[in-house]
């Protein structure tokens, strides 16, 4: 027996589609619908931390996301001058544990895509292009009213739809998401050889300057900036404007801005936070991933954290006979303070940039590997 034998997935990113495979796998019948008729032309590239590909690898994906990004295992920082000066390269925390790398670019639409396949093939039922328009609960289940006039009754509803999740607003959850004060420019282009892993330059007309390679012929770099209106730019203004930031840093940044030519590959965003207090739950309904938090992504654990989610919801409801109280305090224990350690850290981190704050940032991030790097 498991705790529920249908449940409606409500998003297709990370979150949700990686709840959706694990149930589905064991048998749950599993609907998900996701609003944007097609996840994977979202974004640029992402970064995944060890932590995060430990999931990938219980989802049964390791093969083909190995197949499709860039691991690597070291970090390095370089000086704002005139060189790009390499200071420090350091062998970066492997969280995911020894056979995994320490972590790994790769573009955000080949994760969706590799997800969702992987979905499918595990008899998930996925509409994309929809959502929900209403949801009528009881004790014994969830009756859900369709955008397209279908209906259906699940046992729980996971609300895995992003930051500004419809999910959480139709349950009246009152949650204010923050600008922490940053944004950042981002940039996805072809790679040069001279990037190899991810390194990043502090100080200069830009707090961060930093790239990721995401495959043997892609990366994605970024600036971050105060956080300002941008958005009566053009493409084409806002490629000029990130070019115009990248020209003070050099070293592969020279190589990363002869490349920086296609305006469609130029987004700019704020750096954004939230954390859901409390149970993350209403009744049979609960929120996951970025619906219950989001951090900015200066310790890249946005999608691992969504991922750990995921696998510590599905095996608990795996586990268990009913869903009640039990079931819930034990989800809250396993995901609530590990979620807002994580956020608070990579909040502070930007912090000290904002603040010119020389904080303990080893300490920091030592305390949060350490923590990530044991299993959810």
């Amino acid at each position: 027996m498991t705790a529920v034998n249908s449940v409606l997935v409500v998003g297709g990113g990370a979150a949700g589609a990686a709840t959706a495979i694990l149930l589905a796998e064991a048998g749950v019948a599993v609907d998900l619908v996701e609003v944007k008729p097609d996840v994977a032309g979202i974004g640029s590239g992402i970064s995944l931390q060890g932590n995060a590909l430990r999931v990938l690898r219980q989802l049964g994906v390791w093969d083909q996301v190995q197949a499709s990004g860039y691991p690597f295992d070291s970090i390095a920082l370089r000086a704002p001058d005139p060189a790009g000066t390499l200071i420090v390269e350091m062998p970066d925390a492997r969280t995911g544990g020894p056979d995994l790398p320490a972590g790994m670019g790769m573009p955000r639409a080949a994760m969706a895509r590799i997800l969702l396949d992987r979905a499918v093939e595990v008899g998930v039922k996925v509409r994309m292009g929809t959502t929900y328009t209403e949801l009528t609960q009881d004790a014994d289940g969830v009756d859900v009213a369709f955008a397209d006039g279908g209906t259906g009754r699940y046992d729980l509803v996971v609300g895995a739809d992003g930051i500004r999740s419809w999910t959480r607003r139709m349950l009246g959850v009152e949650l204010e998401t923050r600008s922490t004060g940053m944004g950042i420019w981002r940039v996805f282009t072809g790679r040069p050889d001279s990037v190899f892993r991810t390194e990043l330059v502090y100080g200069g007309p830009a707090y961060i300057a930093g790239y990721c390679p995401t495959g043997e012929d892609s990366l994605y770099a970024y600036l971050v900036e105060d956080a300002q209106d941008r958005s009566t730019l053009t493409p084409e203004q806002q490629l000029e404007t990130m070019r115009g930031l990248a020209e003070h840093y050099h070293g592969p940044w020279d190589d990363i801005r002869a490349l920086m030519d296609d305006p469609s590959k130029v987004n700019y965003t704020w750096f954004e936070s939230h954390v859901l207090q409390g149970d993350w739950h209403r009744g049979r309904v609960v929120l996951i991933g970025d619906a219950a938090h989001c951090c900015p992504p200066t310790l890249a654990q946005g999608a691992a954290q969504a991922l750990e989610d995921a696998a510590v919801l599905a095996e608990l409801l795996l586990a268990a006979d009913t869903l009640d109280d039990g079931l819930w305090a034990a989800f809250t224990a396993r995901r609530a303070d590990r979620a807002t350690a994580v956020v608070e850290a990579s909040v502070q981190l930007g912090q000290w940039l904002l603040d010119h704050e020389r904080g303990d940032v080893p300490g920091l991030m030592g305390r949060i590997s350490a923590m990530v790097s044991v299993p959810a």
